[in-house]
């Protein structure tokens, strides 16, 4: 799925066109005016930007990207109505839209697109920055031009341009503080179709229309965003008609069943065809008992993933080979080292490692923080603390919201494993490589290098794959990568997720687009209550 320049150089009549395509051909009848759309967003986000899923959709209907990408995940315009490449893949140029304001009514300008990329895509972005490596330099010769300076081509660019992994901020709110901390993530300015209202914390975030927004009004009055952390309640919520729309599989998957059956309901897989959630099991690196591969290696056989896939996501998840999953068909192989399922062998590799069982059967004894991400999760971390159990590994679960669990393991690293999953976008350098290369262990940073893993030889595999614009040499690289990351295991790759939405069937409007779970709100609007 990755786009390469020339897939990228459109004329802006053409892909104006494109943009143009209705989101949801489910709708039958004029879109309706007004209403509020009631979503809710679990975990609830700690701030706009920078550190979850869910933070993503808050944030995508506030700011935007240069681009949009269409239902084939090609580029069409947003802030950027037009852009050319050189040859070389050198030079970027951006042609941008005058006509557009930020919320505060200050006017947008290429001022704001050099000091994203700069100073937060460039720093602060652990799945685009990676991308954005190659730009040294965004120079700015009008208001309404940007052109991106690089110092050696970056195929993956063209696919992380939009609001989900480079949404515009404005500069003159940003500069000189921090991005991570900057007051404005929690109210956020944007140049988007809903204008943040209000955030009481633990209950709900308020959005309202933007009256003013260059695309013409968006069809609902508001978003409102809703905190619901019990599951239970959340389902409740939904079929009551209380909530409309429950994004990233918010419902247990055994409820998915049932759910399927209620009239006023409808579960939708579509929207999340860039996403593929990687699923992993990841050790501190820094502790000396994981140092050695035979101890990574017996919590993996240790590990019944067929079971975890069956038992506790009802189906909804295949089992995994390796750090690229097979949705990325371009550069995936399952030709890697595999870790079956096997106590035996878990055993004699604890034993070799000099980690005996002791006269109460523990060999050894550590943390597990689970994912913050609804009791589906909690869940795993039973499955996995009882697959320990069996070999002599005595596992204390720890349970965090996002913030702690962003502080936990990113900043303080006060962990001995954990488990979560990332999103593989639209190409391995995003969701994939930063899981394993030394440049992304960044302390404070979510979703980096958790584990602390540092392999020079494969730095050189990843920063390779960077900048090799030829699809098969890059496969080949990539291809080395995944053997020699399976291998060395400093992360158990356990399951390929499929994500699903829980709606409302008065929604329409909904994006079913590969990168549809990110998209803004603008085209959603409610039928009549039956």
């Amino acid at each position: 799925m990755t786009l390469d320049r020339r897939t990228f150089i459109l004329s802006a009549s053409s892909a104006l066109l494109a943009s143009s395509v209705p989101l949801n051909a489910l709708a039958k009848t004029a879109p309706r005016e007004g209403g509020t759309f009631v979503i809710n967003l679990e975990p609830e986000p700690s701030s706009f930007l920078f550190n979850s899923n869910t933070a993503g959709i808050l944030a995508g209907q506030v700011v935007e990207g240069l681009v949009e990408y269409d239902e084939n995940y090609k580029p069409v315009p947003a802030l950027a109505e037009s852009w050319e490449a050189s040859p070389d893949g050198l030079t970027i140029t951006f042609r941008l839209r005058s006509d557009v304001k930020w919320h505060d009514g200050r006017p947008f300008t290429s001022a704001d697109v050099q000091y994203t990329v700069l100073e937060v895509i460039k720093k602060v972005n652990p799945r685009a920055g990676t991308a954005y490596k190659a730009v040294q330099a965004v120079d700015t010769p009008d208001a309404h031009t940007a052109v991106f300076r690089l110092s050696e081509p970056s195929p993956a660019i063209w696919a992380v341009l939009s609001s989900t992994e480079a949404a515009i901020l404005p500069r003159h709110l940003y500069e000189g503080k921090s991005p991570l901390t900057n007051e404005w993530n929690n109210k956020l300015i944007g140049t988007g179709p809903f204008v943040f209202k209000e955030w009481q914390r633990g209950d709900y975030i308020l959005l309202e229309r933007n009256p003013d927004y260059w695309r013409g009004r968006p069809h609902l009055n508001r978003v409102r965003i809703k905190t619901i952390t019990d599951p239970g309640a959340r389902a409740a919520a939904l079929e009551a008609g209380e909530v409309h729309y429950s994004p990233f599989s918010s419902v247990a998957p055994s409820e998915v069943s049932r759910l399927k059956q209620l009239p006023g309901l409808r579960i939708e897989t579509g929207g999340y065809g860039i996403f593929v959630p990687q699923f992993f099991f990841d050790f501190n690196l820094d502790r000396p008992q994981f140092q050695d591969k035979r101890v990574r290696a017996a919590f993996a056989h240790a590990i019944d993933r067929q079971a975890l896939a069956d038992k506790v996501w009802f189906g909804l998840a295949k089992l995994a080979t390796g750090p690229i999953p097979s949705a990325q068909a371009a550069n995936y192989t399952s030709e890697t080292t595999q870790y079956p399922f096997d106590l035996k062998k878990a055993e004699q590799l604890l034993d070799e490692a000099g980690l005996p069982r002791k006269a109460d059967g523990v060999r050894l004894r550590i943390t597990h923080h689970t994912m913050p991400y609804g009791d589906v999760f909690k869940r795993v971390g039973e499955f996995l603390k009882e697959s320990l159990k069996q070999v002599g590994v005595e596992v204390q679960l720890v349970n965090l919201d996002l913030a702690q669990f962003h502080r936990t393991i990113f900043g303080e690293r006060d962990f001995d494993t954990f488990s979560t999953y990332y999103a593989a976008g639209a190409d391995p350098q995003f969701g994939v490589l930063r899981r394993y290369w030394t440049k992304t262990i960044a302390k404070g940073v979510p979703w980096s290098n958790g584990t602390g893993y540092s392999n020079p030889d494969l730095d050189k595999i990843i920063e390779a794959s960077f900048t090799e614009n030829d699809p098969a040499k890059r496969r080949e690289l990539l291809v080395r990568f995944q053997k020699i990351a399976q291998d060395d295991l400093p992360s158990i790759n356990l399951l390929e997720l499929q994500h699903f939405s829980v709606v409302s069937s008065r929604v329409q409007g909904l994006s079913t687009f590969p990168d549809g779970y990110a998209k803004s709100f603008r085209d959603v609007w409610l039928e009549p209550r039956s």
